[in-house]
C-alpha cells in the first residue's frame, strides 16, 4: 500500500519517530519499510560497519519497494545512527527490536528502554522465540510491550504475527495492528502465547518431514523444492491449508473431507515419520545443498525470490479487486 494513502496518515503520524534496535537482515529490512512509508528511523546497533550494512540493504530493497509502489530513493535522508541506547530511544514513538534470541539480554534491554523512552511509545519485538511476557519480566510497566514477529524480508513479506503478553494493554495491541496494517502488513493477533508462534511451528513440521524424505532417499532437496513449489506452494499461497481442504471436501466442505480422509489421517497422525536431528542429517542436507545451489549466487536467488513474491502479491491484489 503506498505511503501516501490517506487512510495511513493518522496512525503513521502518531508513530512518526521510530527506533530500530539491531539492524541485521531483519532490522535493516524493517528500517527500509519504515523509511519508505515516510517515517523517521534511528538505528541502534553496536556493529562497527552498521551504516554500510544498512545503506547496502536500502539499495538492495529498492527494486522491491519500487515494484510495490513505494518510495525507494533518498530514503537515507530520514535515517540516522545512534550507538547509545538511551539516546536512540529518547524521542521514539515506536521501538522495533531485532536483537539476539537471548532471554536475559532482552529482559535487560527492555528494562533500560523503559526508563528512557517516552511513556506513549509502542514497544515491539521481532522475536520468533521469546514471548512478551518473558521479555518484560524486568520492567516496571510492560503494558506497551508485545511481539510483532515478521517474516524475512519484512519490507516484502506481508505477515506480522502480533502476540501480546499477559500484561500488554489491549489498546497497545490495537495500536500495533493499526500501525502494521498502515504499512501494508497482514497482522493477525494470536490469542495466546505459544512457543514458535504459528508459522514457525508450521515450518518446523513441514521441514521435519522434508528432511525425513531426503534422509530416506525418496527425493533430493531440489526435487522436493520442485514438488512443493509446483503443488501446495501455489495452492496455499492462494487459499491456505484449511480453505484448500474445505474445497477438497466437495459440496459438503469439511463434512465430506473428514468423512473421506479422516480414517487415513487417524493412522498417519499416530505414526510420525521416525527421524531425529543429528550432525549426520545436517551434513547430508549441506552436501546436497552445495550440489543443488552452489552454482547460483545468493544475490541472484534473493533477486528471483523478491521478483516472484512481488508478482504474486500483485496477482493476489488484482484478484481481490476483481472479486470486490
Amino acid at each position: 500500500m503506498p505511503a501516501n494513502c490517506p487512510d495511513n496518515t493518522p496512525i503513521l503520524a502518531r508513530y512518526r519517530n521510530t527506533c530500530v534496535i539491531g539492524a541485521g537482515v531483519i532490522g535493516a529490512s524493517w528500517a527500509a519499510l519504515f523509511l519508505a512509508h515516510g517515517l523517521n528511523v534511528v538505528i541502534n546497533d553496536p556493529a562497527p560497519d552498521i551504516e554500510g550494512t544498512v545503506l547496502g540493504m536500502l539499495r538492495k530493497a529498492a527494486p522491491a519497494l519500487k515494484a510495490l509502489g513505494l518510495p525507494h530513493e533518498g530514503l537515507e535522508a530520514r535515517l540516522r545512527f545512534e550507538p547509545d541506547l538511551e539516546k536512540a530511544v529518547a524521542g521514539a514513538d515506536l521501538v522495533q527490536e531485532n536483537g539476539p534470541e537471548r532471554t536475559e539480554w532482552k529482559q535487560q534491554l527492555w528494562a533500560r528502554i523503559e526508563k528512557a523512552v517516552p511513556a506513549h511509545a509502542l514497544l515491539l519485538s521481532s522475536s520468533s522465540a521469546r514471548p512478551a511476557t518473558l521479555q518484560g519480566q524486568a520492567m516496571q510497566n510492560a503494558s506497551r510491550l508485545l511481539v510483532g514477529h515478521p517474516f524475512n524480508p519484512p519490507h516484502l513479506i506481508p505477515l506480522v504475527e502480533v502476540v501480546p503478553g499477559e500484561k500488554t494493554d489491549p489498546q497497545a495491541t490495537a495500536d500495533a495492528v493499526a500501525f502494521y496494517t498502515a504499512l501494508g502488513k497482514v497482522a493477525p493477533v494470536l490469542r495466546k502465547e505459544i512457543a514458535g508462534f504459528v508459522v514457525n511451528r508450521l515450518q518446523r513440521a513441514i521441514f521435519r518431514e522434508a528432511c525425513y524424505l531426503v534422509k530416506e532417499g525418496v527425493v533430493t532437496i531440489d526435487e522436493l523444492d520442485d514438488c512443493v513449489t509446483n503443488s501446495v506452494g501455489l495452492r496455499w499461497a492462494v487459499n491456505g491449508p484449511f480453505s484448500s481442504f474445505y474445497m477438497g471436501g466437495g459440496p459438503t466442505g469439511f463434512h465430506g473431507y473428514f468423512k473421506q480422509f479422516g480414517p487415513g489421517m487417524k493412522i498417519s497422525w499416530a505414526n510420525h515419520s521416525p527421524i531425529e536431528y543429528s550432525d549426520e542429517l545436517a551434513q547430508l542436507i549441506i552436501d546436497q545443498g552445495a550440489k543443488a545451489y552452489a552454482d547460483t549466487p545468493m544475490e541472484q536467488m534473493e533477486r528471483l525470490r523478491d521478483q516472484t513474491q512481488v508478482a504474486l502479491l500483485h496477482a493476489k491484489a488484482a484478484v481481490r479487486n476483481q472479486a470486490g
